[in-house]
């Protein structure tokens, strides 16, 4: 299906944050538009270029600077240094990309942006080219962000319970930790509400997640922004399986142990596995890895424990020979791989917007143990709203104990409450899946926002 406009076939610059969770979504949408006959060319910086993993991919790619060539954010000397470089050298980069594709056989007609990234709509418009700005986290976030931006809440908080239209009451607790410990990061504070600074000139406002799933936060945000669902942006072949080879992401900042994981799983019975990931960023303090290790141990359960090479000393002595014989420790795997193992019955998680699409389109029962940013508002959601798991209790420290984690994992693996959680995680996944295939809330978000690229 060719989509043509004005001669050529409408085509789509794709812009990403670096970092790999915002990468993979965006990837994925990619896939979803270039099966629709639409053109895309995917944009990532020079570092990442270098440093990523490339699976062979249909998608075209090209790089733009920010202004860290060498070393991405590792180089700068502050979160404040690389976004303001990013910004001043990302907007001279991305202009001569578009100047040098528009005098080719296939010029740009809209640059889709991470949200981190609001500079670049203001460089597609000044090109006359369509904006749609990409929210990489979940709607119901989103609006939180929204109404802070807006003034509609106060920071410091000082009220018990958040009242938002679309959104149940929340706590404060309940809150991105932007917002609940106000002051904590100002950096990512600012990126996080700066997402919102130019929202209203996007010509389309893109978010990854599915309609279903956020409905009444959805319709109370479509009423004021030009807003569609689009996700959950994971490999086809985990959802509707129509995208020809889509079984993988596309580019990977780690490398997986995918062998030494399968091949573990494979020996172990249905459902009898714990999986446990704190994803790409996550660090946890070294008393919270003990305790983790203890409940994993108390548990009695298979587990498989993803470590991160950054993150091994903070493990207890011995603590990977002494349960060798019950678990694997290793430093990265291919996680939907993974979870939709039928070994794997239970995700113990720091419930990342991604890691938590990812569960839901597996149906794998989750042990939220959420560390920051979004993650506290993702973990209410998953235990109280979409019923699909538990948030591990906190103590007066703000640990989950040994004992706590023993008990989620236990209730989840054997207890009644998680015949219900599996089931409900099971109703996810069958909606998920709806909701990308053909004719599906976000199918058909998705052939409009086609059919208004190439008729606009």
């Amino acid at each position: 299906m060719e989509m043509e406009k004005n001669g050529h076939r409408a085509h789509c610059l794709v812009l990403t944050y670096p970092a790999q969770g915002h990468i993979n979504p965006m990837m994925e949408f990619c896939k979803r538009l270039q099966h629709k006959g639409v053109k895309v060319t995917f944009v990532i910086t020079n570092f990442i270029s270098k440093t990523m993993h490339k699976e062979a991919s249909s998608i075209a790619l090209e790089t733009i600077s920010d202004g860290y060539d060498e070393g991405g954010l590792a180089q700068a000397e502050s979160i404040y240094a690389y976004e303001e470089s990013f910004r001043r050298v990302g907007s001279q980069t991305l202009t001569q990309l578009i100047e040098k594709l528009s005098s080719s056989s296939s010029p740009v007609d809209c640059v889709v942006y991470d949200s981190l990234l609001p500079w670049a709509l203001d460089i597609a418009k000044s090109f006359g080219l369509l904006g749609a700005v990409f929210l990489t986290q979940s709607c119901a976030v989103d609006n939180i962000y929204y109404h802070v931006h807006k003034g509609a809440l106060k920071l410091p908080l000082s009220e018990t319970e958040i009242l938002l239209p679309g959104s149940p009451p929340l706590q404060p607790q309940d809150l991105p930790s932007f917002i609940s410990d106000f002051g904590s990061y100002p950096v990512y504070y600012d990126m996080l509400v700066g997402q919102f600074s130019n929202i209203d000139k996007a010509d389309w406002v893109l978010v990854n997640t599915f309609y279903e799933l956020e409905q009444e936060v959805v319709d109370w945000m479509a009423k004021i922004l030009p807003l569609r669902t689009i996700g959950p942006t994971i490999p086809s072949m985990f959802l509707d399986n129509r995208i020809e080879d889509d079984k993988e992401y596309g580019l990977s900042i780690f490398k997986p142990n995918t062998d030494t994981c399968m091949k573990w799983l494979n020996d172990r019975p249905n459902g009898s596995v714990v999986y446990v990931s704190f994803g790409s960023m996550a660090a946890l303090e070294v008393e919270q890895m003990a305790e983790l290790a203890w409940g994993l141990r108390m548990s009695n359960s298979y587990f498989l424990w993803v470590v991160r090479a950054s993150e091994e000393a903070k493990l207890p002595k011995n603590f990977v020979e002494e349960t060798s014989e019950k678990g694997l420790v290793v430093r990265w795997c291919p996680q939907l791989e993974v979870l939709t193992h039928e070994s794997v019955g239970c995700f113990v998680t720091h419930c990342g917007w991604n890691s938590t699409l990812e569960a839901l389109s597996c149906g794998v029962p989750m042990v939220a143990v959420p560390q920051w940013t979004d993650q506290p508002t993702n973990a209410k959601y998953i235990m109280d709203f979409w019923k699909m798991g538990l948030k591990a209790p906190v103590d007066e420290k703000g640990l989950v104990s040994r004992e706590a984690a023993e008990h989620c994992i236990k209730e989840i693996m054997e207890g009644e409450r998680g015949k219900e959680i599996r089931k409900n995680a099971l109703k996810w996944r069958k909606l998920a899946k709806e909701a990308v295939d053909e004719g599906g809330s976000s199918d058909k978000n998705i052939e409009e926002f086609v059919a208004k690229l190439v008729h606009s």
